[in-house]
């Protein structure tokens, strides 16, 4: 373990410093496409504009004779847009692919100062993010880039689960972890076919006589463990949470559902792997106004976060206004992007 005093020194000589506190962003969606499909690439200049992060992928879902021609894609389309205040990010094929040292290494030259972060996957310890904060180091000092260029973990392993504390902690890039709950599910031997959402045979059955047909059965979530984990792991160490896939695109209500659920728990935002989504994790990662403005009140109630008052017949202390100004802060980073959702919230 390095000594505190040596954790934020860069990597690398000429390398940028490291970020002490990371950038505040909204992230609500990071949207993924195809970077080897021209007609894909053609649709990022207005996607971007409707999306808090887009992301090239060139890791899974893109066939192995098109690897190179997605990196070459993404940095062509990166190059050539103006993404605004939209983060742009990559997710890399993974450390053991022949394909990741000249994801990173032609990412960094071609497209450096405009990439915010480099999604990892199937990170399955601190070992796996030392080894990529070291790399970006190198180039960034070689390519001269202004700004250190962040990393976000996927969490798909079974060993990454149990290491997710460690490789939260692992280097001041990073930025946050997502759930990856395909490959998790394969790598703990879990029966299911489906990307993400939860399985109608998970659940369990009221107390009774007869068989399960004859008594109530509630389903549950598969993901509920691994999402609080990940959560109270990214939360310790500062960074972000993000649930990952759904891979349903028939079932907007169950998508919203899964959405929903991660964004109760603490996480800030999910994947949008079809346009659809978008609109989805739009809606869900935004707080609702009713809220927002419950939430308000609780703060105007009690300006400095002491004592106690009763506000709309319910007591509120230091708990709850921390609670709410957690809404409310999010609010305000909503509302600063969405006009029509700053009217909604009166900030």
């Amino acid at each position: 373990m390095k000594p505190p005093r040596d954790f934020f020194k860069p990597l690398a000589i000429g390398a940028p410093e490291p970020y002490r506190t990371l950038p505040v962003k909204l992230e609500r969606m990071i949207h993924f496409f195809p970077p080897h499909v021209e007609k894909m690439r053609a649709k990022v200049p207005d996607i971007a504009k409707s999306v808090d992060v887009i992301l090239g992928n060139l890791e899974d879902a893109i066939p192995a004779d098109a690897k190179e021609a997605a990196r070459a894609g993404f940095i062509d389309v990166a190059s050539s847009t103006d993404f605004g205040n939209t983060g742009l990010w990559s997710r890399v094929n993974c450390l053991n692919s022949p394909w990741f040292l000249d994801d990173v290494t032609e990412l960094v030259d071609g497209i450096g100062n405009k990439l915010d972060v480099v999604m990892l996957p199937k990170v399955e310890g601190a070992w796996d993010i030392h080894y990529l904060d070291q790399l970006l180091a190198q180039l960034e000092a070689r390519h001269g880039l202004d700004k250190p260029i962040l990393i976000h973990a996927i969490l798909e392993t079974a060993q990454g689960v149990k290491n997710v504390e460690e490789i939260c902690l692992a280097s001041p890039r990073m930025h946050g972890i997502s759930l990856g709950p395909a490959d998790l599910a394969a790598s703990r031997g879990m029966k299911t076919t489906r990307v993400g959402g939860g399985h109608p045979s998970y659940g369990v059955i009221a107390d009774g006589e007869g068989t399960q047909a004859d008594r109530d059965f509630y389903q549950q979530d598969l993901w509920h463990y691994t999402v609080a984990k990940m959560v109270d792991a990214c939360q310790t160490a500062g960074i972000k949470a993000f649930y990952g896939p759904f891979g349903d695109f028939s079932d907007d209500a169950a998508c919203e559902a899964q959405f929903r659920n991660a964004f109760l728990m603490g996480c800030a935002g999910a994947w949008s792997l079809h346009p659809k989504q978008i609109a989805i994790a739009k809606k869900v990662f935004s707080p609702d106004p009713a809220e927002v403005a419950f939430a308000a009140k609780i703060l105007e109630g009690m300006p400095d976060g002491t004592g106690a008052v009763m506000i709309d017949g319910k007591m509120q202390d230091d708990a709850t206004w921390k609670q709410a100004k957690v809404i409310v802060d999010l609010a305000r980073q909503v509302a600063a992007k969405d006009p029509d959702a700053a009217a909604q919230y009166g900030l």
